[in-house]
C-alpha cells in the first residue's frame, strides 16, 4: 500500500485528534480577497496580459491602471518579455492584476563554496530534499548582498532574491540579513511551549521549491521519520511537531489575512535561520513556515520584500 496523500493525511490526523478536519483556503477577512496566477507571458500590454498556466489553460486578465511589475527592479507590466515567468496578485474575483513578479527566485540554504572575483559564483546545499544550487552574484550586486551577508564562506547561511536568466540565477536582493552562526549552530529553542492549541509567532518567508501554482508550506519540526530528511526537527522557535498533512492556520499580521495551508515539506533549511522580520513592526526570532509563493501572495506577502510577520496554530 502507497503513502497517503496530503489531504488523506490530514483527514486521518484530524479523525485520530477528535476535531473537525479545517478546509484549506483563505479565511473570511475584511480585506477584499487576492488570488494569485501563476504562469507563462504568452503577450501582454498596458492593459491585458496573457498567460498559460501550469496546468496548460490560458488567462486573460485586464492590468489595472496602478498595476506594478519586479523583474530584476522595478519596471511596468507591460515591459514584461514574452515568455517570462510570472506570478501575479489578482483582485476583483481574480480578474485584475495589481503586482508582478517575473523570473523571481529565491536562494536559500548553507554555503558550500564561493568561487570569482568580480561576478561571484556560489554553491550552496539547500538540504537533503532540495539538493545544490548554483548561483552567481553579479558584481553590481556584490555590495548590496555582503553588506547584509557579511561571512560569504562555506558553512554560513545564505539567503538572496534575484531573478532566473537563461538557466541561470542571478542573486539581486538579501532576502534577510545573514545570522552571526554557521548552519550547524542553530541557537536552541525556549523550554517549552503553550501545546498543540497555542498561536506562535516568528516570521513567514517563502521559496519556490514547490511546482508553480502549488498552495502549501514547508514545516520545520516535521519528524524526521515522517519527512525522510536528517536536518529535520531544527529550530530556534517553540514549534510543536506537525506531520506531513497538517493543516496550519497562517496569519500575515501586518496585512490581517489569514488561511488554512497544508503541510507537504519539510522546512529543514528555514529551521535554520533564526532571523526577524521588521515588516511591521519586529517579529519574534524564528522561521515558523515557509510559504510557496501562491500561497504567501494570496496572504499579502511582497516576493521581493521577502517576509512578514506571522502567527500559526492549528487549522
Amino acid at each position: 500500500m502507497g503513502c497517503p496523500s496530503v489531504e488523506r493525511r490530514r483527514v486521518l490526523a484530524a479523525a485520530a485528534l477528535g476535531r473537525e478536519a479545517g478546509v484549506p483556503g483563505p479565511e473570511p477577512s475584511a480585506e477584499e480577497p487576492l488570488r494569485a496566477v501563476a504562469g507563462e507571458v504568452m503577450d501582454v500590454s498596458p492593459h491585458l496580459v496573457v498567460v498559460e498556466t501550469p496546468e496548460g489553460g490560458e488567462e486573460r486578465l485586464v492590468i489595472a491602471p496602478w498595476a506594478t511589475a519586479w523583474h530584476g527592479g522595478d519596471t511596468r507590466p507591460a515591459d514584461i518579455p514574452i515568455g517570462s515567468r510570472v506570478m501575479m496578485r489578482t483582485v476583483r474575483e481574480g480578474r485584475v492584476v495589481e503586482r508582478v513578479w517575473a523570473d523571481t527566485t529565491r536562494v536559500t540554504g548553507t554555503i558550500l563554496s564561493v568561487e570569482g572575483r568580480r561576478d561571484l559564483t556560489v554553491e550552496l546545499s539547500c538540504g537533503p530534499h532540495r539538493g545544490r544550487r548554483t548561483i552567481v552574484i553579479p558584481y553590481r550586486a556584490t555590495g548590496r548582498i555582503q553588506v547584509r551577508h557579511p561571512r560569504l564562506e562555506p558553512g554560513y547561511l545564505f539567503d538572496a532574491i534575484g531573478v532566473r536568466r537563461d538557466g541561470v540565477c542571478h542573486a539581486l536582493l538579501p532576502a534577510t540579513s545573514q545570522p552571526p552562526y554557521t548552519a550547524r549552530a542553530v541557537p536552541a529553542p525556549p523550554p517549552a511551549y503553550a501545546g498543540v492549541h497555542a498561536r506562535v509567532s516568528g516570521t513567514a518567508t517563502w521559496s519556490d521549491a514547490f511546482d508553480d501554482g502549488e498552495h502549501g508550506l514547508a514545516y520545520p519540526m516535521v519528524e524526521r521519520s515522517d519527512a525522510g530528511c536528517p536536518d529535520a526537527e531544527v529550530s530556534c522557535t517553540g514549534l510543536p511537531y506537525l506531520a506531513v498533512g497538517s493543516l496550519v492556520q497562517v496569519r500575515n499580521v501586518c496585512a490581517g489575512r489569514s488561511a488554512n495551508v497544508p503541510v507537504v515539506a519539510c522546512g529543514c533549511v528555514a529551521g535554520r535561520f533564526c532571523d526577524r522580520c521588521v515588516e511591521c513592526g519586529t517579529s519574534p526570532r524564528g522561521r515558523i513556515v515557509e510559504l510557496s509563493p501562491s500561497s504567501y501572495v494570496e496572504l499579502g506577502g511582497d516576493l521581493v520584500k521577502g517576509c512578514f510577520n506571522a502567527q500559526i496554530g492549528l487549522g
